[in-house]
């Protein structure tokens, strides 16, 4: 049985190492107008644009499209693909603005291109993006099926740049809820159910939602929230909890510790997930998002005005705090990770 995402053929630790091997080769760089912005490793990219930086980012949905197959429902997983960009973009402060897909295919369907047109047109409002452009490619022999990815380009002022180095101890760490499981863990998640002899058509076994559906429920766009969130608090970090689950809150700063001491209930998926898989709370912090999908840090003084703030926009709470040590701390569940 399926127990790790490493066993269901995903290892997040050889994918840094992989990431690691071809930045240490991308030397070159340009000088001047452009120029690379160096932040540390981030969730998206800057370059200088006089007294702007530009930001890129791209990302693609992943093993959920063979949920979409599965159901045959594609109108929701061009939200994922706006989702998996924007909220990485926000991180640093950054407000996206034009988005482009690109579509690879096994064979030509137009309505299923359609459909995932109507996703993408969804995500773009919710992000408050255009769709500029893409690319649609039909790959027989490279592709089964379909892949869907998209890149993102937004920006901010160089003064307002968020990077962590501001984050300091005792500083509260804000909590936005996730949607469902979003587009991060599908295969380990798809695993546990084709072995526990459920379809997507059958019932999950603690609600009545089918497993297809909770597995396909769209990513949560957070982009307008934390937009308005930024102008009016000093935010100091911000966190997307995708691929790594808990252990993205490390890359917000890693001279401290993050200590989720009030997280949200996971949602029923992730119960039915670790209850069938037989799967440690170990594993399922470091895969799912848990039910918290995006994390903001501010001052202990602001966290109070700050969640009032948010409180009709968004499913928010404070959810920990910052304290002396490295790495990410759930005390309730005896958890300790190092960033990656």
């Amino acid at each position: 049985m399926v127990k790790t995402y490493t066993e269901a053929g995903v290892d997040i630790k050889k994918e840094s190492e992989s990431i690691d091997a071809i930045v240490r080769e991308l030397k070159y760089r340009r000088t001047g107008l452009g120029e690379l912005m160096d932040i540390g490793r981030h969730f998206t990219g800057l370059i200088d644009f006089g007294e702007h930086s530009l930001s890129l980012c791209t990302d693609g949905v992943g093993t959920k499209l063979l949920v979409a197959k599965g159901m045959n429902k594609w109108d929701t997983v061009g939200i994922d693909c706006i989702a998996l960009n924007v909220n990485d973009m926000i991180c640093v402060g950054a407000e996206p603005l034009a988005f482009v897909d690109y579509l690879a295919l096994s064979r030509y369907d137009k309505e299923v291109v359609r459909q995932i047109g109507v996703g993408l047109n969804k995500g773009a409002e919710m992000a408050n993006i255009s769709v500029v452009g893409g690319e649609l490619s039909t790959i027989p022999e490279i592709v089964k099926d379909f892949d869907l990815a998209g890149t993102c380009l937004g920006y901010v002022r160089k003064d307002k740049i968020i990077t962590g180095a501001k984050i300091r101890i005792g500083d509260s760490i804000i909590g936005f809820g996730s949607s469902g499981i979003h587009s991060n863990g599908l295969t380990l998640a798809r695993k546990v159910f084709e072995e526990a002899n459920l379809s997507f058509e059958d019932s999950l076994p603690n609600d009545d939602q089918k497993v297809g559906e909770a597995l396909l429920e769209p990513y949560a766009i957070y982009v307008r929230p934390v937009l308005k969130l930024i102008k009016e608090f000093d935010v100091k970090g911000m966190a997307n909890i995708t691929g790594g689950g808990f252990r993205n809150l490390a890359r917000m700063n890693s001279d401290v510790e993050f200590r989720i001491e009030h997280p949200f209930d996971p949602h029923p998926v992730f119960e039915s997930i670790q209850k069938l898989g037989g799967i440690e709370d170990r594993e399922m912090y470091q895969t799912f998002n848990m039910g918290l999908g995006f994390a903001a840090v501010v001052s202990e003084e602001d966290a109070e005005s700050a969640i009032g703030f948010l409180k009709d926009r968004a499913r928010v709470k404070v959810v920990g705090s910052v304290v002396e040590g490295r790495g990410v701390s759930i005390p309730g569940k005896g958890l300790h990770y190092e960033r990656y």
